[in-house]
């Protein structure tokens, strides 16, 4: 059982920004591209129909988890960003926590499916996503527009 708390990350949450201070370390360890400033970054993220909860066990961040609630042709869904647990935390049940909260979430609010991308050479990741649930819908494309981030 996870000994961790998900906190939300709310707009005008009076902790918002202390917590973004202390989940910048472990999320620019998995998006360590994320230029300047992690939360005017954060900001613009979030401002801009990304939401963010984290693990925390006392004051430390564990895990993240960064989603949107999306309308599509696709239909309404919840689908995650980033989801990140502290490479010394995994199998501590705090990936799962995160994962477990955004399935709540998504079913609150009517999405009726939960979706994420994980890379391809994320073996661990996939493993734990078959372990919870989740099943490979699709291939994602991308392409290059515009050298940067």
């Amino acid at each position: 059982m996870s000994r961790a708390e998900v906190i939300e990350l709310a707009a005008g949450s009076a902790d918002r920004t202390l917590w973004l201070d202390r989940a910048e370390s472990l999320h620019r360890d998995f998006r360590p591209h994320i230029p300047g400033a992690y939360r005017d970054y954060m900001d613009a993220v979030l401002a801009n129909g990304g939401e963010m909860v984290v693990a925390a066990v006392g004051d430390r961040v564990v895990g993240i988890a960064v989603f949107r609630l999306l309308i599509s042709t696709f239909g309404r869904r919840l689908y995650i960003d980033d989801l990140v647990v502290d490479e010394a935390e995994r199998s501590s049940g705090h990936g799962g926590l995160l994962l477990d909260w955004c399935e709540a979430e998504g079913r609150r609010r009517g999405a009726h499916r939960l979706d994420l991308e994980s890379g391809t050479w994320r073996t661990h990741a996939h493993r734990f996503y078959f372990r919870e649930g989740m099943t490979i819908f699709g291939f994602g494309f991308n392409k290059t527009l515009n050298e940067g981030f």
